[in-house]
């Protein structure tokens, strides 16, 4: 049972950029002491939110969400810490990367002046008032790929770990911006676009796993995709679900793909919905992952949304999906987002 920890926007930690290291420290050292209490074995700490770093790195600049500064030294090496004191407590420590998110705002200015969006420009991406890699070009893949290794080989990490965050969720009357890369690297291939997506994001995917199972082959390596990889009605073997958005269709990522080529160690897909909603109802999504992974070596964790508690009106509704999960053996545990909305509504984790 784990907790995604996020450093984004100071979701969960820091609880605000510009606190002193002494004080960020004191910080996290209680909130592992609140994990513990909660019984819980693994700590999902973002590492890497905006194409920048917790930690010093040739790949990315130090992260504005440590000091209010993109590019300033927080005077210590925060990963390093944080490694130190999730083991000395007996918990796992999964450094969770988003890959291709460059900013969350559009402003290339805004980037530290050695930012490697700034040396390379032609990887940018405007879309949706953010700034991403393109992950149609295959040397801003690489650089990923190299960015994360950096990480598997410098620390002691458990997991490599990604969130849903491929291409970028759709915006309402926008395409993403990559016709030309697919001209460039696709079109003699593919002749639909989604196809040539769909293969970039495995090609990535793919690579990444074998390389740090190259470099460190105790480390694991998860993906925590959207809930659903595709509707019944878009694909007979997809879910029984009406999902506005799919993994497979939106955010080019073939979950299912990733599954059977064995490239993860573990899947966890956000099942961010309800018991009994009626477009992703909770259990059903439950019983196709376990369907999913049936047969295979790829442990299935549940992504469960402690966020949305209170939007429920229902404090045990997460009882309740828990209790779901115990009727599926192929499902191994929970992951919890996150921190600050779990320490609200804790868990009992519910005995077999």
């Amino acid at each position: 049972m784990g907790v995604w920890i996020a450093t984004v926007k100071n979701i969960d930690w820091p609880s605000r950029a510009g606190l002193t290291a002494d004080a960020q420290r004191s910080e996290f050292r209680k909130q592992l002491d609140k994990v513990q209490a909660m019984h819980l074995n693994t700590v999902v700490v973002q590492v890497k939110p905006e194409a920048d770093a917790l930690y010093p790195s040739k790949y990315a600049p130090w992260s504005r969400y440590l000091t209010g500064v993109q590019g300033k030294d927080p005077g210590y090496n925060p990963l390093a810490f944080m490694v130190t004191e999730a083991h000395q407590r007996g918990l796992s420590f999964h450094a969770w990367f988003n890959p291709f998110r460059v900013a969350m705002n559009e402003d290339v200015k805004s980037l530290a002046p050695n930012h490697p969006a700034r040396v390379h420009p032609d990887w940018l991406v405007h879309y949706g008032g953010k700034l991403y890699y393109n992950p149609g070009i295959p040397e801003a893949r690489e650089f990923v790929i190299n960015s994360i290794l950096e990480v598997v080989q410098s620390y002691p990490i458990d997991a490599v770990h990604l969130d849903d965050y491929f291409y970028p969720y759709r915006v309402p009357g926008m395409e993403f911006p990559d016709q030309a890369q697919y001209k460039r690297y696709g079109a003699q291939t593919f002749a639909d676009k989604g196809n040539w997506r769909r293969d970039n994001i495995n090609r990535f995917v793919g690579e990444l796993s074998q390389r740090i199972k190259q470099v460190k082959s105790s480390v694991e390596f998860g993906i925590s995709p959207f809930g659903v990889w595709r509707n019944k009605a878009q694909d007979p073997t997809g879910s029984q679900t009406q999902a506005g958005v799919t993994n497979y269709d939106d955010l080019y990522a073939d979950t299912r793909h990733w599954i059977q080529q064995g490239w993860l160690d573990y899947i966890v897909p956000q099942i961010y919905w309800k018991i009994g909603f009626k477009k992703a109802d909770y259990e059903t999504l439950v019983r196709w992952w376990a369907h999913e992974v049936d047969g295979s070596r790829v442990k299935l964790y549940i992504g469960q949304a402690a966020y949305r508690v209170d939007e429920w009106h229902d404090p045990n509704q997460l009882q309740a999906q828990l209790r779901i999960n115990q009727r599926y053996p192929q499902v191994r545990g929970s992951i919890f987002f996150s921190l600050k909305d779990l320490l609200r509504h804790p868990i009992v984790v519910p005995s077999k």
